[in-house]
């Protein structure tokens, strides 16, 4: 907390935030989805031992839903082993021991995801068990159609990449758009984002998803530093750099971490980069954010498509349904991005690097003072991208700023001197949001209605707006 920035937070008992909706509306449905999962993994366990471990969980789980919809104070997290129990209960101790509904939502945000986790690693048998791991399935099997496109144009892409030797003006202007073209498609990944849409359809995937959809959504980035960005990596290539590297802070599991991985790929075949971190976080969090098995899903499903996407799910059983089959152009199409994945990852070019930083209860102002080799780490990095609504809600703080705020001043300590090139890729889907011009805050109120809304910025809300913000911190 003494790192942190003197703006004040947004607050969970604040009836005009986001904030106000999610404790109320919002966890209570995860909480429950979460009960339901690992129910049905209890009343599908052979083993009687592990059963009735898991049935003793469902009920601490249905107690913190209770604690949670009838505002009780906040406990300590119980000592579970891990290193970060001290830090969220001496915040918490900081706090007042507040109850949900009046607290800073960043911080009750985190500590429930922790405190559902703890559940988990008290136990013998379910130490990891990752209760939303149904749900991100599920949600990359339904993102087929985008998933497919995806796949042809990124393999049609290397290959030209592979023959191209073009030089000059016009080669470089492509090469340009072509960066933009890959950041935005990682930009509007997340909009599957399961902790925010969890009432999501298929055909909501499909809208969402798809080329149409993306140039549609350009004119909704209100601020787009992808051309400061790009001529940081084209400077590092073009001086022959031995080691480029560029790390990515993931967000979301399944389709978002597919098309990760599509920008990870496309920087390492046009050599803007010669190594990808990628970094995942450490426990279930925020319901869809990518762990290290997520990652070995993934490319568990990309290696044998046609087994992934033809076997029927638990649903379609029930419904007595089966999927379509997977033509063979299509699963010739995953399986080549299966092999150059692997081969980058095998060849030591895309790495997965957890740290325990990346789930504790505080903003990124933190991060040079409480994780200083994580921090000396990222320095060595041409470009660290931060994807996602929560990791921009962290780098910022997530403080009331004035709109209007500069992003390198809104990021603290991470800004100009920090020596970390940050990049935030980020549909808005909270309350905070910098770097607009002064009075376009108003005006997109006025266009979205919401001038007479208790000063409500509810156009923050839907992920229909984005922000792609650059600080140059060398």
């Amino acid at each position: 907390m003494e790192f942190d920035t003197k703006t004040p937070p947004y607050l969970t008992s604040d009836k005009s935030s986001f904030a106000y909706i999610s404790a109320r509306d919002r966890w209570p449905v995860i909480v429950t989805q979460a009960i339901d999962d690992l129910y049905r993994s209890v009343s599908q366990c052979e083993d009687s031992e592990k059963r009735d471990e898991g049935k003793k969980i469902v009920e601490e789980l249905s107690r913190l839903k209770y604690e949670l919809q009838h505002d009780r104070q906040l406990t300590p997290i119980r000592d579970d082993g891990g290193a970060d129990v001290a830090l969220y209960n001496t915040e918490l101790e900081q706090l007042g021991t507040p109850s949900w509904f009046n607290i800073p939502w960043l911080f009750c945000e985190c500590y429930l995801y922790r405190r559902l986790n703890t559940s988990f690693r008290l136990s013998t048998h379910w130490k990891t068990y990752d209760v939303f791991y149904r749900q991100k399935i599920k949600t990359f099997r339904s993102s087929r159609p985008a998933v497919i496109e995806l796949a042809a144009r990124y393999r049609d892409l290397v290959t030209q990449i592979g023959q191209n030797k073009k030089t000059g003006t016009e080669h470089d202007e492509a090469q340009k758009i072509l960066f933009f073209e890959m950041c935005e498609i990682c930009l509007w990944g997340n909009a599957t984002d399961l902790s925010l849409l969890t009432s999501l359809t298929y055909e909501d995937i499909q809208k969402l998803q798809g080329s149409e959809a993306r140039k549609a959504s350009e004119k909704n980035i209100l601020v787009n530093d992808l051309a400061a960005t790009y001529e940081v990596l084209k400077k590092a290539k073009n001086e022959g750099k031995k080691e480029r590297r560029v790390d990515i802070v993931l967000d979301n599991a399944g389709f978002e971490l597919y098309v990760d991985l599509i920008l990870a790929g496309y920087l390492l075949s046009s050599g803007l980069a010669t190594l990808v971190v990628l970094h995942p976080k450490s426990i279930p969090w925020f319901v869809s954010d990518v762990l290290p098995a997520d990652f070995a899903a993934l490319l568990s499903a990309l290696a044998d498509p046609k087994r992934f996407y033809e076997t029927p799910s638990d649903d379609e059983k029930l419904q007595d349904t089966i999927p379509p089959p997977l033509p063979e152009k299509d699963a010739a199409d995953l399986g080549f991005l299966f092999q150059e994945w692997a081969r980058m990852h095998a060849e030591g070019q895309l790495i997965m690097r957890p740290n325990a930083f990346w789930t504790h209860p505080g903003s990124y102002w933190r991060l040079p003072f409480m994780e200083k080799d994580l921090y000396d780490d990222l320095k060595t990095s041409e470009v660290v991208i931060f994807k996602g609504d929560l990791n921009y809600r962290k780098l910022t703080g997530d403080a009331a700023w004035d709109p209007s705020t500069p992003f390198v001043e809104a990021i603290g300590p991470l800004g100009p001197g920090s020596g970390v090139n940050v990049l935030a890729l980020r549909t808005c889907k909270a309350d905070v949001v910098v770097g607009l011009k002064p009075g376009q805050d108003e005006e997109i109120r006025a266009t979205e209605g919401d001038s007479d809304d208790n000063g409500a910025r509810k156009w923050a809300w839907s992920g229909k707006w984005a922000v792609v913000s650059f600080s140059e911190g060398k």
